[in-house]
Protein backbone atom coordinates (compact mmCIF):
# COMPACT_ATOMS: atom_id res chain seq x y z
CA UNK A 1 0.00 0.00 0.00
CA UNK A 2 3.07 2.49 1.02
CA UNK A 3 4.32 1.91 -2.91
CA UNK A 4 0.68 2.56 -4.68
CA UNK A 5 0.56 5.97 -2.10
CA UNK A 6 3.92 6.82 -2.66
CA UNK A 7 3.28 6.74 -6.77
CA UNK A 8 0.29 8.40 -6.44
CA UNK A 9 0.76 11.01 -4.00
CA UNK A 10 4.05 12.46 -6.29
CA UNK A 11 2.21 12.40 -9.48
CA UNK A 12 1.62 15.87 -10.91
CA UNK A 13 -1.93 16.76 -11.16
CA UNK A 14 -3.05 17.34 -14.77
CA UNK A 15 -4.19 20.89 -14.50
CA UNK A 16 -4.12 23.90 -12.20
CA UNK A 17 -5.59 27.11 -12.78
CA UNK A 18 -4.38 29.52 -10.79
CA UNK A 19 -6.44 32.78 -10.12
CA UNK A 20 -6.21 36.63 -8.37
CA UNK A 21 -8.90 39.07 -8.09
CA UNK A 22 -8.53 42.22 -9.30
CA UNK A 23 -11.09 43.96 -6.68
CA UNK A 24 -9.85 42.24 -3.61
CA UNK A 25 -6.85 40.21 -2.10
CA UNK A 26 -8.75 36.95 -2.34
CA UNK A 27 -6.54 34.35 -4.16
CA UNK A 28 -7.79 30.80 -5.91
CA UNK A 29 -6.71 27.55 -7.37
CA UNK A 30 -8.42 24.58 -9.15
CA UNK A 31 -6.35 21.75 -8.77
CA UNK A 32 -7.56 18.86 -11.45
CA UNK A 33 -5.61 15.58 -9.86
CA UNK A 34 -6.83 13.63 -13.72
CA UNK A 35 -9.29 13.80 -16.34
CA UNK A 36 -9.68 9.95 -15.54
CA UNK A 37 -12.79 9.06 -17.51
CA UNK A 38 -12.96 12.18 -19.04
CA UNK A 39 -13.73 14.65 -16.54
CA UNK A 40 -13.57 15.79 -12.43
CA UNK A 41 -15.25 16.31 -9.76
CA UNK A 42 -14.52 18.12 -6.40
CA UNK A 43 -16.25 21.17 -4.13
CA UNK A 44 -15.18 25.03 -3.93
CA UNK A 45 -14.17 25.85 0.13
CA UNK A 46 -13.36 29.25 1.06
CA UNK A 47 -11.02 30.25 4.34
CA UNK A 48 -8.55 32.31 5.32
CA UNK A 49 -4.91 30.79 4.87
CA UNK A 50 -5.81 27.76 2.36
CA UNK A 51 -3.24 27.70 -0.40
CA UNK A 52 -2.46 25.30 -3.24
CA UNK A 53 -1.15 22.75 -1.33
CA UNK A 54 -4.00 22.18 0.65
CA UNK A 55 -6.49 22.09 -2.70
CA UNK A 56 -4.09 19.55 -4.23
CA UNK A 57 -4.51 17.33 -1.40
CA UNK A 58 -8.32 17.88 -1.65
CA UNK A 59 -8.29 17.02 -5.15
CA UNK A 60 -6.36 13.19 -4.76
CA UNK A 61 -9.01 12.50 -1.68
CA UNK A 62 -11.68 13.04 -4.46
CA UNK A 63 -10.18 10.98 -6.91
CA UNK A 64 -10.05 8.35 -3.91
CA UNK A 65 -13.30 9.01 -3.31
CA UNK A 66 -15.04 8.23 -6.57
CA UNK A 67 -13.53 4.84 -6.31
CA UNK A 68 -16.29 4.32 -3.82
CA UNK A 69 -19.10 6.99 -4.80
CA UNK A 70 -18.49 6.89 -8.40
CA UNK A 71 -18.97 7.45 -11.46
CA UNK A 72 -15.07 6.60 -12.23
CA UNK A 73 -13.36 10.07 -12.96
CA UNK A 74 -10.83 11.87 -11.67
CA UNK A 75 -10.51 14.42 -8.73
CA UNK A 76 -10.21 17.93 -7.94
CA UNK A 77 -11.33 20.32 -6.03
CA UNK A 78 -11.31 24.46 -5.80
CA UNK A 79 -10.32 26.99 -3.31
CA UNK A 80 -10.33 30.15 -2.32
CA UNK A 81 -7.89 32.16 0.47
CA UNK A 82 -10.15 35.09 1.51
CA UNK A 83 -12.58 35.00 4.55
CA UNK A 84 -16.01 33.99 4.38
CA UNK A 85 -16.96 36.39 6.65
CA UNK A 86 -16.08 39.19 4.74
CA UNK A 87 -19.08 41.18 3.09
CA UNK A 88 -17.14 41.60 -0.33
CA UNK A 89 -17.88 36.97 -0.38
CA UNK A 90 -20.47 37.19 -2.86
CA UNK A 91 -18.49 39.57 -5.44
CA UNK A 92 -15.76 37.25 -4.75
CA UNK A 93 -17.19 33.98 -5.93
CA UNK A 94 -18.80 35.85 -9.06
CA UNK A 95 -15.62 36.53 -10.02
CA UNK A 96 -14.40 33.28 -9.53
CA UNK A 97 -17.13 31.70 -10.75
CA UNK A 98 -17.16 33.58 -13.99
CA UNK A 99 -13.24 33.06 -14.34
CA UNK A 100 -13.73 29.13 -13.79
CA UNK A 101 -16.70 28.58 -16.27
CA UNK A 102 -15.25 27.53 -18.86
CA UNK A 103 -13.99 24.28 -16.90
CA UNK A 104 -17.34 23.82 -15.62
CA UNK A 105 -18.83 23.61 -19.08
CA UNK A 106 -16.23 21.08 -20.51
CA UNK A 107 -14.41 18.86 -17.54
CA UNK A 108 -15.16 19.90 -14.21
CA UNK A 109 -17.80 19.39 -11.82
CA UNK A 110 -18.38 21.26 -8.35
CA UNK A 111 -20.10 22.25 -5.59
CA UNK A 112 -20.34 22.93 -2.30
CA UNK A 113 -17.42 22.64 0.78
CA UNK A 114 -16.38 24.61 3.69
CA UNK A 115 -17.95 27.88 4.03
CA UNK A 116 -19.26 27.69 0.48
CA UNK A 117 -23.34 26.94 -0.07
CA UNK A 118 -24.29 24.36 -2.58
CA UNK A 119 -27.74 25.71 -3.19
CA UNK A 120 -27.47 29.16 -2.15
CA UNK A 121 -24.21 29.97 -3.58
CA UNK A 122 -22.78 27.74 -6.11
CA UNK A 123 -25.59 27.03 -8.23
CA UNK A 124 -27.28 30.62 -9.03
CA UNK A 125 -23.62 32.43 -9.20
CA UNK A 126 -22.74 29.34 -11.89
CA UNK A 127 -26.23 29.69 -13.25
CA UNK A 128 -25.56 33.21 -13.83
CA UNK A 129 -22.36 32.27 -15.50
CA UNK A 130 -24.27 30.26 -18.45
CA UNK A 131 -23.55 27.05 -16.54
CA UNK A 132 -26.43 24.49 -16.71
CA UNK A 133 -25.44 23.11 -13.81
CA UNK A 134 -22.05 22.78 -11.32
CA UNK A 135 -22.12 19.33 -12.04
CA UNK A 136 -22.22 19.93 -16.42
CA UNK A 137 -18.55 19.21 -17.01
CA UNK A 138 -18.64 16.18 -15.35
CA UNK A 139 -22.05 15.55 -18.31
CA UNK A 140 -19.96 16.81 -21.24
CA UNK A 141 -16.52 14.92 -20.69
CA UNK A 142 -18.15 11.93 -19.15
CA UNK A 143 -20.82 10.98 -19.54
CA UNK A 144 -21.13 12.61 -23.03
CA UNK A 145 -25.07 12.17 -23.07
CA UNK A 146 -27.03 13.30 -26.12
CA UNK A 147 -28.68 16.81 -25.63
CA UNK A 148 -31.84 15.16 -24.56
CA UNK A 149 -30.52 13.16 -21.98
CA UNK A 150 -28.17 15.76 -21.13
CA UNK A 151 -31.17 17.79 -20.35
CA UNK A 152 -33.03 15.14 -18.34
CA UNK A 153 -30.18 14.06 -15.88
CA UNK A 154 -29.46 17.61 -15.22
CA UNK A 155 -32.90 18.58 -14.42
CA UNK A 156 -32.70 15.24 -12.43
CA UNK A 157 -29.73 16.71 -10.63
CA UNK A 158 -30.79 19.78 -10.08
CA UNK A 159 -34.30 19.01 -8.70
CA UNK A 160 -32.63 16.15 -6.41
CA UNK A 161 -29.76 17.67 -4.69
CA UNK A 162 -32.57 20.45 -3.13
CA UNK A 163 -34.85 18.34 -2.94
CA UNK A 164 -36.90 19.53 0.34
CA UNK A 165 -37.09 16.18 2.45
CA UNK A 166 -40.56 15.20 3.38
CA UNK A 167 -39.59 12.07 5.88
CA UNK A 168 -39.61 12.21 9.44
CA UNK A 169 -37.07 9.54 9.51
CA UNK A 170 -34.20 11.41 7.39
CA UNK A 171 -35.59 15.40 8.42
CA UNK A 172 -35.36 16.66 12.05
CA UNK A 173 -38.26 19.35 11.05
CA UNK A 174 -39.82 18.42 7.86
CA UNK A 175 -41.83 22.31 8.27
CA UNK A 176 -37.92 23.85 7.82
CA UNK A 177 -37.66 22.40 4.69
CA UNK A 178 -34.06 20.61 4.92
CA UNK A 179 -32.91 19.24 1.82
CA UNK A 180 -30.88 16.47 0.61
CA UNK A 181 -27.59 18.45 0.48
CA UNK A 182 -27.92 19.89 4.07
CA UNK A 183 -28.35 16.23 5.41
CA UNK A 184 -27.05 13.68 3.53
CA UNK A 185 -23.15 14.00 4.54
CA UNK A 186 -23.62 13.67 7.93
CA UNK A 187 -25.79 10.87 7.36
CA UNK A 188 -23.52 8.88 5.98
CA UNK A 189 -21.24 9.50 8.38
CA UNK A 190 -23.52 8.31 10.75
CA UNK A 191 -24.16 5.32 8.41
CA UNK A 192 -21.04 4.28 8.17
CA UNK A 193 -20.41 3.76 11.98
CA UNK A 194 -23.86 1.36 11.91
CA UNK A 195 -22.55 -0.46 9.02
CA UNK A 196 -19.09 -1.05 10.88
CA UNK A 197 -20.73 -2.64 13.49
CA UNK A 198 -23.10 -4.81 11.52
CA UNK A 199 -20.27 -5.99 9.68
CA UNK A 200 -17.21 -6.31 11.74
CA UNK A 201 -19.29 -7.13 15.38
CA UNK A 202 -21.41 -5.09 18.22
CA UNK A 203 -24.45 -3.17 18.72
CA UNK A 204 -24.14 0.50 18.05
CA UNK A 205 -27.09 1.17 20.50
CA UNK A 206 -26.02 2.76 23.80
CA UNK A 207 -22.94 3.05 22.66
CA UNK A 208 -21.05 7.06 23.52
CA UNK A 209 -19.95 9.38 20.63
CA UNK A 210 -17.96 12.40 20.53
CA UNK A 211 -18.62 14.64 17.98
CA UNK A 212 -16.08 17.64 16.76
CA UNK A 213 -17.80 20.22 14.60
CA UNK A 214 -21.29 21.06 14.81
CA UNK A 215 -21.75 22.44 11.07
CA UNK A 216 -23.50 20.49 8.12
CA UNK A 217 -22.06 17.20 9.00
CA UNK A 218 -21.11 17.25 12.18
CA UNK A 219 -24.72 18.11 13.56
CA UNK A 220 -26.88 16.08 10.88
CA UNK A 221 -23.85 13.24 12.12
CA UNK A 222 -25.20 14.45 15.62
CA UNK A 223 -28.64 13.89 14.85
CA UNK A 224 -28.65 10.69 13.11
CA UNK A 225 -26.13 8.65 15.41
CA UNK A 226 -28.68 9.41 18.14
CA UNK A 227 -31.44 8.86 16.24
CA UNK A 228 -30.22 5.35 16.39
CA UNK A 229 -29.55 4.85 20.21
CA UNK A 230 -26.01 6.39 20.14
CA UNK A 231 -25.35 8.18 23.46
CA UNK A 232 -23.73 11.71 22.29
CA UNK A 233 -21.50 12.42 25.40
CA UNK A 234 -19.62 15.39 23.70
CA UNK A 235 -19.74 18.04 21.22
CA UNK A 236 -16.44 20.13 20.62
CA UNK A 237 -17.12 23.61 17.99
CA UNK A 238 -15.15 26.10 17.44
CA UNK A 239 -17.27 28.83 19.41
CA UNK A 240 -17.15 25.95 22.33
CA UNK A 241 -18.78 23.03 22.97
CA UNK A 242 -20.74 20.66 25.67
CA UNK A 243 -20.22 17.54 27.77
CA UNK A 244 -22.76 15.13 29.26
CA UNK A 245 -21.06 11.69 30.42
CA UNK A 246 -24.64 10.59 30.59
CA UNK A 247 -25.38 10.96 26.92
CA UNK A 248 -27.89 13.78 25.46
CA UNK A 249 -31.23 12.61 24.52
CA UNK A 250 -32.53 12.40 21.28
CA UNK A 251 -34.45 15.00 21.64
CA UNK A 252 -31.91 17.32 23.06
CA UNK A 253 -29.84 16.72 20.09
CA UNK A 254 -32.68 17.86 17.82
CA UNK A 255 -33.15 20.89 19.81
CA UNK A 256 -29.27 21.33 19.33
CA UNK A 257 -29.61 20.80 15.71
CA UNK A 258 -32.95 23.05 15.27
CA UNK A 259 -31.04 25.58 17.10
CA UNK A 260 -27.62 25.99 15.91
CA UNK A 261 -26.91 29.69 14.26
CA UNK A 262 -25.71 28.85 10.37
CA UNK A 263 -23.28 25.88 11.74
CA UNK A 264 -22.57 26.89 14.48
CA UNK A 265 -23.38 25.27 17.82
CA UNK A 266 -24.99 27.55 19.94
CA UNK A 267 -26.52 26.69 24.13
CA UNK A 268 -27.30 28.66 26.95
CA UNK A 269 -24.67 26.46 28.91
CA UNK A 270 -21.76 26.97 26.09
CA UNK A 271 -18.30 25.55 27.51
CA UNK A 272 -15.49 28.01 26.07
CA UNK A 273 -13.55 26.42 23.66
CA UNK A 274 -10.00 26.55 25.61
CA UNK A 275 -11.58 24.79 28.51
CA UNK A 276 -13.90 22.00 26.23
CA UNK A 277 -10.59 21.56 24.02
CA UNK A 278 -8.56 20.77 27.63
CA UNK A 279 -11.59 18.34 28.68
CA UNK A 280 -13.42 16.31 25.76
CA UNK A 281 -10.36 14.50 25.00
CA UNK A 282 -10.56 12.99 28.40
CA UNK A 283 -14.11 11.34 28.18
CA UNK A 284 -14.43 8.19 27.69
CA UNK A 285 -16.59 7.13 24.06
CA UNK A 286 -16.58 4.33 21.72
CA UNK A 287 -17.11 6.55 18.55
CA UNK A 288 -15.35 9.47 17.52
CA UNK A 289 -16.35 11.59 14.50
CA UNK A 290 -14.46 14.37 13.47
CA UNK A 291 -16.67 16.55 10.87
CA UNK A 292 -14.85 19.61 11.45
CA UNK A 293 -11.42 21.22 9.28
CA UNK A 294 -9.20 19.01 7.77
CA UNK A 295 -6.19 18.83 9.76
CA UNK A 296 -7.20 19.28 13.36
CA UNK A 297 -6.30 15.99 15.23
CA UNK A 298 -3.32 15.61 17.13
CA UNK A 299 -1.30 12.55 18.18
CA UNK A 300 -1.78 13.96 21.69
CA UNK A 301 -5.49 13.81 21.54
CA UNK A 302 -5.68 10.77 19.63
CA UNK A 303 -4.02 8.90 21.89
CA UNK A 304 -5.32 10.14 24.80
CA UNK A 305 -9.02 9.20 23.45
CA UNK A 306 -7.62 5.40 22.49
CA UNK A 307 -6.42 5.33 26.08
CA UNK A 308 -9.81 5.09 27.01
CA UNK A 309 -12.86 3.40 25.33
CA UNK A 310 -12.83 4.04 21.54
CA UNK A 311 -13.72 1.84 19.48
CA UNK A 312 -13.72 3.46 15.85
CA UNK A 313 -13.52 6.58 14.29
CA UNK A 314 -15.36 7.81 11.11
CA UNK A 315 -13.89 10.53 9.07
CA UNK A 316 -16.75 13.32 8.31
CA UNK A 317 -14.06 15.63 7.72
CA UNK A 318 -11.51 15.14 4.87
CA UNK A 319 -8.02 14.55 6.43
CA UNK A 320 -8.67 15.06 9.86
CA UNK A 321 -5.43 14.18 11.08
CA UNK A 322 -2.79 17.18 12.04
CA UNK A 323 -0.18 15.28 9.74
CA UNK A 324 1.90 17.05 6.76
CA UNK A 325 1.31 13.98 4.60
CA UNK A 326 -1.40 14.31 1.73
CA UNK A 327 -2.53 11.24 3.25
CA UNK A 328 -1.92 8.38 5.52
CA UNK A 329 0.36 10.73 7.27
CA UNK A 330 2.32 9.17 11.02
CA UNK A 331 -0.82 10.15 12.77
CA UNK A 332 -3.45 8.42 11.04
CA UNK A 333 -1.33 5.74 10.38
CA UNK A 334 -0.49 5.28 14.06
CA UNK A 335 -4.49 5.40 14.87
CA UNK A 336 -5.21 3.09 11.69
CA UNK A 337 -2.87 -0.01 13.55
CA UNK A 338 -4.91 0.66 16.99
CA UNK A 339 -8.33 1.28 16.49
CA UNK A 340 -10.51 0.51 13.57
CA UNK A 341 -10.41 3.77 11.40
CA UNK A 342 -13.19 4.40 8.54
CA UNK A 343 -11.38 6.98 6.28
CA UNK A 344 -13.02 9.84 5.03
CA UNK A 345 -13.81 8.73 1.14
CA UNK A 346 -15.82 6.09 2.75
CA UNK A 347 -17.73 7.77 5.78
CA UNK A 348 -17.88 11.15 3.76
CA UNK A 349 -19.18 10.66 0.34
CA UNK A 350 -22.80 10.84 0.81
CA UNK A 351 -22.69 13.96 -1.11
CA UNK A 352 -20.79 12.70 -4.29
CA UNK A 353 -22.76 9.39 -4.52
CA UNK A 354 -25.82 11.82 -4.78
CA UNK A 355 -24.42 13.28 -7.69
CA UNK A 356 -23.41 10.01 -9.05
CA UNK A 357 -26.50 8.29 -8.22
CA UNK A 358 -28.79 11.09 -10.36
CA UNK A 359 -26.22 11.33 -13.12
CA UNK A 360 -25.93 8.06 -13.72
CA UNK A 361 -29.69 7.11 -14.71
CA UNK A 362 -32.88 7.81 -14.08
CA UNK A 363 -34.03 6.90 -10.50
CA UNK A 364 -36.56 7.11 -8.00
CA UNK A 365 -36.49 10.56 -6.45
CA UNK A 366 -37.73 9.28 -2.83
CA UNK A 367 -36.09 10.56 0.34
CA UNK A 368 -36.06 6.82 1.01
CA UNK A 369 -34.52 5.63 -2.34
CA UNK A 370 -31.90 8.47 -2.08
CA UNK A 371 -30.30 7.91 1.61
CA UNK A 372 -30.87 3.82 1.52
CA UNK A 373 -28.84 4.99 -1.87
CA UNK A 374 -26.00 6.41 -0.17
CA UNK A 375 -26.53 3.90 2.80
CA UNK A 376 -25.82 0.92 0.36
CA UNK A 377 -22.81 2.45 -1.23
CA UNK A 378 -21.03 2.94 2.34
CA UNK A 379 -22.21 -0.46 3.60
CA UNK A 380 -20.56 -1.98 0.36
CA UNK A 381 -17.23 -0.53 0.44
CA UNK A 382 -16.66 -1.41 4.22
CA UNK A 383 -17.85 -5.21 3.29
CA UNK A 384 -15.50 -4.34 0.75
CA UNK A 385 -12.51 -3.94 2.96
CA UNK A 386 -13.51 -6.71 5.75
CA UNK A 387 -13.44 -9.23 2.72
CA UNK A 388 -10.20 -7.73 2.27
CA UNK A 389 -9.16 -7.48 5.94
CA UNK A 390 -11.17 -8.72 8.56
CA UNK A 391 -9.22 -7.32 11.29
CA UNK A 392 -10.48 -4.34 13.14
CA UNK A 393 -7.32 -2.71 12.67
CA UNK A 394 -5.46 -1.08 9.47
CA UNK A 395 -9.29 -0.46 8.24
CA UNK A 396 -7.88 2.92 6.25
CA UNK A 397 -4.71 0.79 5.23
CA UNK A 398 -7.02 -1.78 3.76
CA UNK A 399 -9.32 0.60 1.90
CA UNK A 400 -6.58 2.51 0.81
CA UNK A 401 -4.94 -0.26 -0.98
CA UNK A 402 -8.56 -1.60 -2.78
CA UNK A 403 -9.02 2.19 -3.86
CA UNK A 404 -5.52 3.17 -5.19
CA UNK A 405 -5.04 -0.14 -7.28
CA UNK A 406 -7.89 1.17 -9.07
CA UNK A 407 -6.19 4.35 -10.05
CA UNK A 408 -2.66 3.44 -9.71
Amino acid sequence: MKELLKLYENKEPEIVFNWKDSETEAEGWTVINSLRGGAAGGGTRMRVGLDQNEVLSLAKTMEVKFTVSGPPIGGAKSGINFDPNDPRKKGVLERWYKAVSPLLKSYYGTGGDLNVDEINEVIPITEDCGVWHPQEGVFNGHFKPSEADKINRIGQLRQGVIKVLENTRFSPDVTRKYTVADMITGYGVAESVKHYYDIYGGDVTEKKAIVQGFGNVGSAAAYYLSQMGVKIVGIIDRAGGLINEDGFTFDEITELFLNKEGNTLKHDNLISFEEINEKIWEIDAEIFAPCAASRLITQDQINSLIKRKLEVITSGANVPFADKEIFFGSIMESTDEKVSLIPDFIANCGMARVFAYFMERRVQMTDESIFNDTSMTIKNAIQNTYDHNSSKTNISKTAFEVALKQLV
